[in-house]
């Protein structure tokens, strides 16, 4: 297939995934499985790893399947969604496990006006501590007024 079908597959499954993690952010983790998203609200464990953390084997597991339907069902079009999920989730944790959260001790010194941004959007999400009346569900798209 035409490389330039798949790197737009690519980038458009890649650009989808932040607002497919905005609603699921919104309606599902603040919502019918707000109980596994809480712990990463309320930091009341002393476990490194948070029940939050399940979320991510559920976008690995589509990843994979798209990948096994490319191999096994001969679907082009499949690999490069595959690959733009996957790269989705690694820009997911270096910005919100690594940057935000320093779960590992790197990337501290980041300081650009969209580094800042991302921060402040983020705080504010994290300043309501219950799943109701939270803001700023998105994670690489943060609104304008973050930024000044």
């Amino acid at each position: 297939m035409d490389i330039l079908f798949w790197i737009l597959i690519f980038l458009t499954t890649f650009c989808i995934m932040e607002f497919n993690a905005w609603w699921m952010h919104k309606y599902v983790m603040h919502g019918f499985l707000w109980n596994l998203h809480e712990d990463h609200h309320h930091k009341q464990h002393d476990s490194w790893f948070e029940k939050n953390d399940f979320f991510f084997v559920f976008y690995a597991v589509i990843s994979i399947g798209l990948k096994i339907a490319h191999s096994e069902l001969d679907l082009w079009w499949a690999l490069p969604m595959s690959a733009g999920i996957f790269a989705y989730g690694v820009a997911y944790f270096i910005v919100h496990d690594i940057f935000i959260h320093q779960r590992f001790k790197w990337l501290r010194k980041a300081n650009n006006v969209y580094a800042r941004g991302v921060r402040r959007a983020h705080k504010i999400h994290h300043k309501h501590i219950g799943k109701e009346k939270g803001e700023n569900f998105g994670m690489l798209v943060v609104p304008l007024k973050y930024f000044k």
